[in-house]
């Protein structure tokens, strides 16, 4: 028996204890935006640090501006120095806010196993973003400290506390310990599969502008009836703008938007068209039926390779109940751009400014505020810890892992890009109906156990190459 066998088998064995140390971290409720669970924050940092420490690692608690951030470092085998890579495993242990409770149909910080299609799945905040997903790398180092007592690489391990808060003091502090968090590559658990019997690598990943546009007019709210006619009307004149953002066929009219922009190879839109992604199913399962989005552009091509903008919220004047007859002195959007590698994000703010500006009547002051704006990512496909992730995934499933793009946005990937020079290697086990930041959100066991064997044979891949 090899190595990797015997630790695979120790996982097997082991497998329930390690479940129920996942649970165990659900049930503390590191809600970062909230205030009022600080200290759960620093808990769940400090369950982390314990779990770590207890496998060899030299780990601690970093306080930061905001929420504590986990940071450990194992040497790898004795004498291999050099031999094997360093690895950096980045993860979070922050979770959105449960709200709305009501339609938990148990409480989030309370795991339950319930049966499903693909055999038992746990529901809390947090079961797959992210605590599941670090759990799982996790305890398949906890399966080679306790076979062989050490780590078959080098590994450094960062887990922060404020990703679902925008990591604002991520990159301050990464900045501030560049030296001490230098590495081969970044590997990250908080992607997805292509459905839950073939694995997935996620190999772009699309960036965001995010901003909020404020129009104001007059110095205060007005009478319909006294003013409506004659003073202009924030609200009206927002909307009337925003509503150009898009042409008939769905593309973007900001300025310079599609610079740099590229068609995705034909060889790609071969291998995503192989795939058979069922998009009426994929809206249906959200109850929609009719595609939105560029005309001419394929389904996967609109959801991984183009850019895209969203109006995510827009408010102004009376919203209660009943009527009150006011134009509003002002009313305000925010508004999303995910962009595509090439695309350069501060070109797009600029030109969002000037596109809002040229839609608006006299008298209107338009006021801006930009809240984020990162680059899209590609991450090279021929390093050899991709080839070595595809090869564990390919022997885990029995089938080839796919290649995908990513929607989302991941901010740390292109901070640790910039920062420290690393390619991200984005391995995750999550799946579409995985109800990620809304209520029951969910991980199936099944993608939780072989995403841990998963990583398990990396780790044995990685400390051969």
């Amino acid at each position: 028996m090899s190595k990797v066998d015997q630790i695979l088998a120790h996982i097997d064995a082991t497998f329930d204890a390690a479940q129920q140390r996942w649970i165990d971290w659900l049930r503390i409720p590191s809600i970062s935006a909230q205030p009022a669970h600080a200290a759960d924050c620093r808990a769940a940092a400090e369950y982390a640090c314990k779990e770590l420490a207890s496998l060899g690692f030299d780990a601690s608690v970093r306080d930061t501006a905001g929420h504590p951030v986990v940071v450990a470092h194992h040497p790898g085998p004795d004498g291999a120095g050099g031999e094997v890579p360093h690895l950096l495993y980045y993860g979070h242990y922050d979770v959105q806010p449960a709200d709305p409770l009501e339609l938990w149909h148990s409480p989030p910080f309370e795991p339950v196993l319930v049966d499903g299609p693909h055999g038992k799945r746990v529901y809390a905040r947090g079961a797959v973003d992210d605590k599941g997903q670090v759990s799982m790398w996790l305890s398949a180092f906890r399966a080679w400290h306790e076979q062989t007592g050490t780590m078959p690489c080098r590994i450094t391990v960062l887990i922060e506390g404020e990703e679902e808060t925008g990591s604002v003091n991520f990159k301050p502090f990464v900045i501030a310990n560049r030296a001490e968090l230098r590495a081969d590559i970044a590997v990250i658990s908080d992607t997805g599969m292509w459905d839950v019997n073939t694995p997935a690598l996620s190999t772009s990943l699309r960036g965001m502008v995010y901003m909020q546009v404020d129009l104001k007019a007059a110095n205060r709210d007005l009478h319909s009836g006294m003013y409506g006619g004659s003073a202009l009307n924030p609200i009206n004149a927002l909307t009337h703008a925003l509503g150009q953002l898009k042409d008939a066929d769905g593309r973007v009219q900001v300025p310079g938007y599609y610079d740099g922009v590229r068609d995705i190879s034909s060889r790609q839109a071969n291998q995503w068209a192989a795939l058979g992604f069922d998009e009426s199913r994929f809206l249906g399962d959200i109850g929609l039926s009719v595609p939105s989005g560029e005309k001419g552009r394929g389904a996967l091509e609109r959801l991984w390779a183009r850019p895209t903008a969203d109006i995510c919220g827009i408010w102004g004047g009376y919203s209660g109940p009943g009527t009150k007859t006011v134009i509003a002195a002002e009313a305000g959007a925010k508004v999303s751009f995910r962009l595509v590698p090439g695309q350069d994000p501060q070109k797009v703010v600029e030109g969002f400014k000037q596109f809002m500006q040229a839609r608006v009547p006299a008298d209107a002051r338009l006021e801006f505020t930009v809240f984020g704006a990162g680059p899209g990512l590609e991450i090279p496909t021929d390093s050899k810890f991709v080839q070595a992730a595809a090869a564990a995934l390919a022997e885990e499933y029995g089938r080839p892992a796919v290649m995908t793009g990513c929607g989302g946005s991941i901010p740390v990937v292109e901070t640790m890009q910039r920062e420290l020079g690393l390619d991200a290697l984005l391995m995750g086990f999550g799946l579409d109906d995985d109800q990620v930041h809304s209520p029951n959100e969910k991980f199936e066991v099944i993608c939780f156990r072989h995403g841990l064997r998963s990583h398990a044979r990396l780790l044995g891949k990685l400390g051969r190459a």
